[in-house]
């Protein structure tokens, strides 16, 4: 196909496969990596630098990543809804369960892991020297290889920016830092549990809640060195889990049962969804209504004082959509596992969000004004 001369992309290739821009290093980007592997989608993956991720900022209109160029010429962010788009087109191994209420469920832990474990994920990526200055080195020398600067200079940069924006920014603090550490100590433990009796969260195969853990459990917790090292030592299963996903291709999921429930092994993160994830996302939505900047809470018994989130607001929105579609039947049986309080912030009205860009007009992650990494 011809390329885009405005743009400066490609909108194909001879193969007519996707082309996902990223980071070997993104939470996101390997997510979405081991969703088009197991799905069999052909993809030519692209490293992000500075002047791509700005490219791709203004042919989006959201700093991103990754992000998918079709074929065509067209553009698709946000691994959700990019998960979304390929299951309503029946490509590959369908991932979503076909019961609705388990439906609900996959796709409700699917959001439980990829935002409630953002933070450990870059906690424990920036809050360490070694883990740190590792890190930034491999950032400093993707992302900015135009920049005919030193690479140590480079590093310092990214390790200070990283741990101002994902730590202090995102309220880690003396007092919240052990229960960010017990938060991954607690979840090595109860997956590890899982996994010894199953090979993936809700059966014999994955489905979107698998693809929401592996995001933070895999370029974070599995790759980075303190992390990993944890896991290793108090969770091979979990160890062993992340390389099956990563590993997996179409021709896996032949001969695998369907997920017929949930599991009755998972109320670890049922609990975690009713007393702190759905009060947390709450409390965002509020102050998302009041045009705040700043959402306040209590969570995992300490206060939390963190930048809004419009994005996890929308997130919430589409689970409250999702829930509404149920019947009765269904409704029935997510009642028997969701906390009444959880059912009740489903049953509350979507807020209405309005994403505040920054002046090239471009959005961030998180529906705030873009900020460099949002990713």
């Amino acid at each position: 196909m011809q390329p885009d001369a405005h743009l400066g992309f490609e909108a194909g290739d001879e193969d007519d496969c996707f082309v996902m821009y990223g980071l070997s290093y993104s939470l996101f980007t390997g997510k979405l990596e081991a969703y088009f592997k197991n799905k069999g989608l052909p993809y030519r993956f692209v490293e992000m630098s500075k002047d791509l991720y700005r490219k791709t900022s203004i042919a989006t209109g959201i700093v991103q990543l990754p992000c998918v160029q079709t074929p065509a010429g067209d553009w698709l962010t946000d691994t959700t809804a990019i998960m979304k788009h390929f299951e309503a087109e029946a490509c590959g191994p369908p991932i979503r369960p076909e019961d609705p209420a388990v439906a609900f469920f996959s796709l409700l832990f699917e959001d439980l892991f990829d935002e409630w474990y953002w933070r450990p994920a870059l906690y424990y990526r920036w809050a360490f020297d070694e883990d740190a200055k590792l890190l930034g080195s491999q950032l400093a020398r993707t992302m900015f290889r135009e920049l005919p600067l030193p690479q140590s200079l480079l590093r310092r940069f990214m390790v200070f920016r990283q741990r101002a924006v994902y730590l202090k920014k995102d309220g880690v603090t003396r007092e919240t830092a052990p229960v960010i550490e017990a938060l991954y100590l607690d979840t090595l433990r109860v997956l590890d549990g899982i996994f010894a009796e199953r090979p993936f969260l809700f059966g014999d195969r994955p489905c979107e809640a698998d693809y929401g853990l592996f995001g933070p459990f895999f370029r974070h917790f599995f790759c980075d060195p303190t992390a990993g090292w944890l896991m290793r030592e108090h969770a091979p299963h979990l160890a062993h889990w992340v390389t099956r996903l990563w590993s997996m291709r179409p021709s896996d999921f032949g001969g695998r049962r369907k997920i017929a429930g949930v599991p009755k092994d998972l109320g670890f993160f049922f609990e975690m969804i009713a007393n702190d994830y759905f009060p947390y996302l709450q409390a965002n939505d509020q102050a998302v209504a009041a045009g705040q900047t700043t959402v306040r809470y209590r969570g995992q018994g300490v206060d939390w004082a963190i930048p809004v989130a419009p994005y996890r607001t929308e997130c919430f929105n589409e689970l409250k959509r999702f829930y509404a579609t149920l019947d009765p039947e269904a409704t029935r049986r997510v009642a028997e596992l969701l906390h009444p309080s959880a059912i009740d912030g489903l049953r509350r009205s979507t807020i209405a969000v309005e994403k505040r860009a920054d002046k090239h007009g471009r959005i961030g992650r998180l529906g705030r004004p873009a900020q460099l990494f949002d990713g």
